[in-house]
């Protein structure tokens, strides 16, 4: 056979394989909330071998029953046989070093933290699947600031307000609120000066349920300070993970403004 002729046949070998090295994760497994969110929103159900069992612990209601789930053993995700494996930056270290090891496809996601970098984590989240990129949630311009600043507070658990440099800092001033607190991150509040000094709102966001974590923010002298119509509430697993509900809750923000 001539050298030509091989060099032909191999391409065609190759032609004929690319469908199948090419071909969309079919069983796709996740390894943290995030992931188990896009994967909800995103993802056909048949193409999902397993959420983690953290969407059972944090339920939200737009999030079905009916999605099967693994325990975070590397025994039990493994025996999923999963196609690709999908793990924010952050979560499950270990396992996600043992899986890529035995030779599982593990799509590590950066965590964004801009809302720029949001756009850019939903688009690898879908090349990742091989879903179209126009799929991609359009993020909105910034919307129109009122004549006058108004500052709203976003106060967390236990006391911790979030402060500027912050991806949620961001999402207020894109709304066209102005940031409370002029320190970077995420600060330890001070009672008396919030007194003193009131926001124009307060935006509680933090989870239900937990009455140690929330006395700071039903101390009487705060309530008293920020009327009760100038508490806003938003669902706040829209907090906890970048999406496309980012963009919700900043159209959401922008409704509040006097």
């Amino acid at each position: 056979m001539q050298g030509a002729d091989v060099r032909l046949l191999t391409l065609l070998f190759i032609a004929l394989l690319s469908p199948a090295l090419h071909a969309a994760p079919q069983r796709v497994v996740s390894l943290d909330l995030c992931m188990d969110w896009l994967l909800a929103h995103y993802a056909p159900p048949e193409r999902v071998a397993a959420l983690s069992s953290l969407h059972k612990r944090y339920p939200v209601e737009w999030i079905g029953t009916h999605w099967p789930s693994h325990d975070g053993s590397l025994e039990q995700v493994y025996a999923l046989k999963p196609d690709k494996v999908l793990v924010g930056q952050y979560a499950a270290s270990l396992l996600r070093k043992r899986l890529a090891e035995l030779g599982i496809d593990v799509e590590i996601l950066p965590l964004p933290q801009t809302l720029e970098q949001v756009t850019a984590y939903e688009q690898q989240f879908l090349k990742a699947l091989d879903l179209p990129l126009s799929l991609t949630e359009t993020a909105p311009a910034a919307l129109s600031a009122p004549s006058h600043p108004q500052r709203l507070l976003l106060l967390g658990a236990n006391g911790i307000g979030t402060g500027r440099g912050t991806l949620e800092d961001e999402i207020l001033q894109r709304a066209g609120w102005t940031n409370y607190l002029q320190g970077e991150g995420y600060l330890r509040l001070d009672l008396e000066q919030i007194v003193q000094d009131p926001p124009d709102a307060i935006l509680w966001a933090a989870p239900e349920n937990q009455a140690l974590a929330n006395q700071f923010a039903e101390h009487p002298a705060l309530q008293q300070a920020v009327p009760a119509e100038r508490w806003l509430t938003t669902d706040y697993w829209r907090w906890q993970c970048p999406g496309p509900w980012t963009w919700e809750l900043i159209g959401q923000l922008h409704q509040w403004l006097d």
